[in-house]
């Protein structure tokens, strides 16, 4: 993980795709730009899917650990599109 405490966190782990992305969202609408989001998600489709759609959305993905338990946890940088 990085050495930057995240400034918020979400666990995705009880909800499918889609709304796995959209909870996800919202986690990062509550954070200002250059903030970092940590998120807890599912193997599988949640973790094909999640980052690539971070990535869409011109966040940046600082890591990325295998909890060993059928999980993973996420760091991503708030970037995005500029809003307004």
């Amino acid at each position: 993980m990085s050495e930057r405490k995240p400034d918020g966190f979400v666990d995705i782990t009880d909800v499918v795709c889609p709304i796995t992305f959209v909870k996800t969202k919202v986690a990062l609408e509550e954070l200002e730009k250059g903030q970092i989001l940590q998120i807890k998600l599912n193997e599988g489709e949640p973790i094909q899917n999640v980052p690539r759609s971070l990535k869409n959305e011109k966040h940046k993905i600082i890591s990325l650990e295998n909890n060993n338990d059928g999980t993973y946890t996420i760091e991503v940088i708030k970037g995005g599109l500029a809003e307004g």
